[in-house]
């Protein structure tokens, strides 16, 4: 069994504070569990980080026109490594990362070379989903080919750290690391 490095790019809350100049309060805390976020120029700094990576990633149609462009590569793994060092306090390996997410954009070759050459087999690729459990320990990629097409890998995972999440799987090895953004759909 092969072990891969794998960024994952997880989106920031969407239930933030409202950090509003107009607002009554200059500070105003959401609580989320047991953690706390405060409206400050750091949550400012993270969404407008966000929102680059965002429109960076928008017309690249999942990575796939980023492998004949080295700049724009260049360019958006640097916003993943600008997220990475804002939110360098934050837990995103814990119960949240349960989910199912949407690809938005990688290197991963395998996947892009799935998506850019399904016409081969007849088919075009919908999406192309990450299925997380935590407690379970188990990550699915799931590339579905509509109408009623798949293509799924199980592997196991393992949280290494607060911000990493080590993953195997037996049909892989892969050499170089990866970089991915991924959408939370639920």
């Amino acid at each position: 069994m092969a072990t891969s490095r794998c960024f994952l790019l997880l989106p920031i809350s969407l239930n933030l504070p409202n950090c509003n100049a107009n607002s009554s309060k200059r500070q105003r805390r959401v609580h989320n569990h047991a953690s706390r976020i405060t409206c400050s120029s750091t949550t400012n700094q993270s969404q407008s980080a966000k929102q680059e990576l965002l429109n960076l990633i928008a017309d690249q149609d999942r990575g796939l026109k980023t492998q004949k462009d080295p700049n724009k590569r260049s360019s958006i793994i640097k916003a993943i490594d600008d997220m990475a060092v804002l939110g360098s306090d934050m837990d995103t390996t814990g119960d949240s990362l349960s989910a199912t997410w949407r690809l938005l954009w990688t290197t991963e070759k395998e996947q892009l070379f799935i998506i850019e050459k399904a016409y081969l087999f007849g088919t075009q690729t919908g999406d192309v989903l990450q299925v997380i459990d935590v407690e379970k320990k188990v990550l699915n990629n799931v590339i579905t080919f509509p109408p009623d097409g798949v293509f799924f890998v199980r592997s196991n995972i393992e949280i290494a750290s607060p911000q990493r999440v080590n993953f195997s799987s037996t049909w892989e090895k892969l050499g170089s690391t990866i970089a991915t953004v991924w959408e939370r759909l639920v």
